[in-house]
Formats: C-alpha cells, sequence, structure tokens
C-alpha cells in the first residue's frame, strides 16, 4: 500500500450516550417487517446483550446514561428513538404508531430532568422518530422519512438546530428508519446500502459525502448499518462481517457485537443509542 491509498488516520472521539435497558422488551405487536409476536423473545437475553453493548460503550471511553423503563412500553429500549439533541438543544419525538407514543415523553422528561437541554427544549409538531431517521453528519443534518418520519420535519430542524438538512426517502419497507440503511462514520464519511433509497436520494449522498461506502446485501439484511461510530470505533452487529472487512480496509476499528434478541423488533447497536451532543 502506498502512502496515497493508505486510509487516512481516524479520530475517535468521546460521546455522551442514552440508553434505556430492555427489562420490558418483548414483540407484541407488528409495526415493522422484522417483528413477528409468534416468534418467542428471550428477555433475559436480551438484557444481556444489551449490557454487553454498553459495556463496550464505555470501555472505549464513552459515557453513558440511562433512562428508566417504563411497563407496557416494550420498544422503550430503542432509545435513539427518543429524541434528536444536537447543540444542547432537542427536538422531541412523535411517534407514527399510538404503540410507541407514551415514549416520548417518557424520554423528554428525562431529558428535561438532567439538563440534556441547554438550549431549547422543542415538543415536535410533526411525526418525527428521533435519531432513527435524524442523523447529525457535521455540517448538515440527514433526514429520512417514507416510513415513520415526516418530511415535513426537515422545516422544523432547520429551525431549531439552524443547520442545513438533506432530505432522503427510503423506499424499501425493511428499512424502515434511515440508521438502518446509513451510518456516518467520521466527517465526510459514511456506510449506507443504496438500495434502500431512491435515484435522487442516493444522488445527494454521493455529492454530500467525500467517502462513501456500499453496503452488500447480506450484510443490510442483518442490519449492519445500525452502527455507532465515534469516528475511529464502529460498533456494529457483528454478523456483518463484509461490513467489517470494508470498514477495517478503509481505517476504521469495527468491534461486532451480539443484539439477536433485539433484531427480533428490528433493532440493533445504533437502535439502543441516543446520543447527547
Amino acid at each position: 500500500m502506498t502512502e496515497a491509498t493508505r486510509p487516512a488516520a481516524r479520530v475517535a472521539r468521546r460521546r455522551t450516550y442514552l440508553m434505556c435497558p430492555p427489562e420490558h422488551f418483548a414483540v407484541e405487536y407488528a409495526i415493522n417487517p422484522w417483528m413477528n409476536p409468534d416468534e418467542p423473545v428471550d428477555t433475559a437475553l436480551a438484557m444481556r446483550q444489551w449490557e454487553h453493548l454498553r459495556s463496550v460503550f464505555s470501555s472505549l471511553g464513552h459515557e453513558v446514561h440511562t433512562v428508566p423503563p417504563v411497563p407496557g412500553l416494550p420498544d422503550m429500549v430503542f432509545a435513539a428513538n427518543g429524541a434528536t439533541v444536537i447543540g444542547g438543544s432537542v427536538l422531541g419525538a412523535r411517534f407514527r404508531y399510538p404503540q410507541r407514543q407514551p415514549e416520548a415523553q417518557a424520554y423528554l422528561g428525562w431529558l428535561r430532568a438532567n439538563g440534556a437541554g441547554a438550549g431549547e427544549i422543542r415538543e415536535s409538531q410533526v411525526v418525527n422518530e428521533g435519531e432513527g431517521d435524524i442523523v447529525l453528519a457535521g455540517r448538515a443534518i440527514l433526514a429520512g422519512h417514507g416510513f415513520r418520519t415526516d418530511e415535513a420535519v426537515v422545516a422544523e430542524l432547520a429551525d431549531l438546530f439552524g443547520l442545513p438538512v438533506i432530505s432522503l426517502r427510503l423506499v424499501d419497507p425493511r428499512y424502515y428508519h434511515l440508521d438502518t440503511a446509513l451510518v456516518v462514520l467520521a466527517d465526510g464519511a459514511a456506510a449506507y446500502y443504496p438500495a434502500a433509497f431512491d435515484d435522487a436520494s442516493r444522488a445527494a449522498l454521493a455529492g454530500f459525502f467525500s467517502e462513501l461506502i456500499e453496503a452488500k446485501d447480506e450484510d443490510a439484511e442483518v442490519l449492519g448499518l445500525n452502527a455507532v461510530s465515534d469516528g475511529r470505533n464502529v460498533v456494529l452487529p457483528e454478523r456483518a462481517t463484509s461490513l467489517a472487512g470494508q470498514l477495517a480496509a478503509a481505517g476504521f476499528t469495527p468491534i461486532g457485537v451480539d443484539l439477536s434478541e433485539l433484531l427480533k423488533a428490528g433493532g440493533g447497536p445504533k437502535c439502543c443509542t441516543l446520543e447527547l451532543r
């Protein structure tokens, strides 16, 4: 490998995350193609897998807070959907499905009580599912729509956070949130699954990112892109082995974790992780 082709040095940055233990996790309804209420769920195993994910974040030097789980909200473990926090301001979630709607106030209540919103805390007026579909990408925000978040959230995001917003349309119901089809790895770098997006969105991503890693079908199909990056270390589902190899070749450090129980509800590492910026 020559100097010209060697991957750039990747720099990790300490992050602050909010997570929710899956004490009440179950698949009691089906609101995405991954969910099957007839398939048994091992809540104790889900808890052990979640604890391991939390310990991985801590071992990397990140600060992890936890929000108490609420009985009757089996999907509250998916903390990424609870809000969007950028620059100390908070945009609360407004869930599409009634089964998850009470989660919005549970997360906003914690954020208010713990001073996470040094700026404005705003309740959204349109349907949006937090960081499931809203992704900070350095100098801009990416906003996914098509299944769970309304395209109209673009105006709210621009007004509250003061950043340009790139709207992206998702077209495959298996990849119902943006965080199932794309992960921002570092400034200017991302990995994504092209087939999850329409033509205009693929063009927008190609124009925005200087580095784009295209995930293979087999990695997308195990939610390999539902990953968390600190700029160098990328925590992703351990079954996404080809993607892990692509990340390593690009100079990142992939760290595989097993969240097989949470995958039964369409969740992975990123679904479990809300970043507090």
